[in-house]
């Protein structure tokens, strides 16, 4: 059994930052790949941004290249994702995807377990 539990998310004016954290907990595996997504009211789930378990590579969305960042700390089974410059068409629910496989992926179909998400919410 893998926990994963999301945090950060909140309501901010467009141009701010936050930034979201992704705790993973339980059953041992070896080493991860890890992932962002959202889901916004109506749509479908988008990838956002992904990392390789040993950080070397990394992936992100067009819509979010330059002002995302994604990282990870492994010794605390921890993964971040800094949103700087943010934008209202930004607001949705962010999850967390975890792979057992240490690569990282687009595809939301390659990742095992998922968080109950954090709403991020962009509006003047």
């Amino acid at each position: 059994q893998v926990q994963v539990v999301e945090s950060g998310g909140g309501s901010v004016q467009p141009g701010a930052s936050l930034r979201l954290s992704c705790a993973a907990s339980g059953r041992a595996f070896s080493s991860p790949g890890m992932a962002w997504f959202h889901q916004a009211p109506g749509k479908e789930r988008e990838f956002v941004a992904s990392i390789s378990w040993s950080s070397r590579n990394k992936g992100y969305a067009d819509s979010v290249k330059g002002r995302f960042t994604i990282s990870r700390d492994n010794a605390k089974n921890t993964m971040y994702l800094q949103m700087n410059s943010l934008r209202p068409d930004d607001t949705a629910v962010y999850y967390c995807g975890i792979r057992r496989l240490p690569s990282y992926s687009s595809s939301m179909n390659d990742y095992d377990y998922w968080g109950q998400g954090t709403q991020v919410t962009v509006s003047s």
